[in-house]
């Protein structure tokens, strides 16, 4: 088996309605889901000798704090793939806990790597981020992430900036008070373009960013330096937080919207690209 890299890129929800709650405690949603063309690499090789196991190396901007034994979603999904004989290293360049998908793409990684094609529902112990980015192009998430809808999205330049803080999921839908709430439109419209999509989508929700807010403060500061940026058209959170996007009709005006950040939040983690489909760029590349 030669060794094998797999991109992870980012989940950025769009949209995030949360439509009810099952009797076992899980969350509906319905959200409209794209990828940014930034994320983690993960490298698959053969184990390294008998009694190894299964092994995984972090390194990269993002490496403190994430773990290297069997809690890890990537160790996970590897067993899930019933492999126990492999060497894994992450690449870690997406914040850990952030509201975009680090985790659960890394564990998707693994199973494309592996050449596993695993039905949503299958996945779903992994966590409900995990079937999504098993495909990661546009797509209307709903039911608690299995069920999955390919959709159409023109290309959206956006601003990904995360405050160096941590939200935890449970407290974010604690802290929602209300659990059902209306669902997008049963037919997405067809977008003309990207001026056309912003528009849209800024007539629909997350509604955790409220909730996320309460818990931290820091979320409403970068949703107002995002909307205050020179062609901002829409400034929202993605997931349970941290991070949050901002959309730009055009690249230009994306990048010079990430020179004025860099120069004021240095602090922040801030990274740019063309949300859309990931999936050609997350194929796996075989290297001898």
């Amino acid at each position: 088996m030669p060794t094998t890299s797999v991109f992870a890129p980012a989940k950025i929800n769009l949209t995030l309605h949360v439509t009810g709650q099952r009797s076992d405690g899980y969350h509906l949603l319905d959200s409209l889901v794209a990828f940014a063309p930034v994320g983690d690499t993960l490298d698959i090789a053969p184990g390294q000798g008998v009694g190894r196991g299964l092994t995984l190396t972090v390194s990269g901007p993002e490496a403190a704090g994430v773990p290297v034994d069997g809690s890890n979603l990537v160790c996970k999904a590897a067993a899930l793939a019933g492999r126990s004989d492999l060497a894994l290293h992450l690449h870690k360049s997406l914040p850990a806990a952030s509201g975009i998908g680090g985790g659960s793409s890394d564990a998707a990684a693994v199973l494309r790597g592996l050449g596993v094609t695993p039905d949503p529902q299958s996945v779903m112990c992994l966590g409900a981020d995990v079937a999504m980015c098993l495909t990661p192009h546009p797509q209307r998430v709903q039911g608690i992430g299995e069920t999955l809808t390919a959709a159409q999205l023109p290309a959206l330049p956006a601003l990904l900036v995360n405050p160096r803080i941590g939200v935890p999921t449970p407290a974010v839908f604690k802290t929602l008070s209300a659990k059902t709430n209306a669902p997008m439109p049963s037919h997405l419209p067809s977008f003309a373009g990207t001026t056309d999509c912003i528009d849209w989508l800024s007539t629909q929700r997350n509604d955790l960013q409220t909730p996320a807010i309460a818990l931290a403060p820091e979320i409403g500061a970068v949703l107002g330096a995002l909307t205050a940026l020179p062609a901002c058209r829409l400034a929202r959170m993605s997931g349970s937080g941290a991070t949050c996007f901002a959309l730009f009709e055009t690249q230009d005006q994306m990048q010079d919207a990430e020179t004025r950040l860099r120069a004021t939040h240095s602090d922040w983690w801030i990274a740019a690209g063309v949300l859309g489909d990931q999936s050609l760029k997350a194929k796996p590349v075989n290297h001898a």
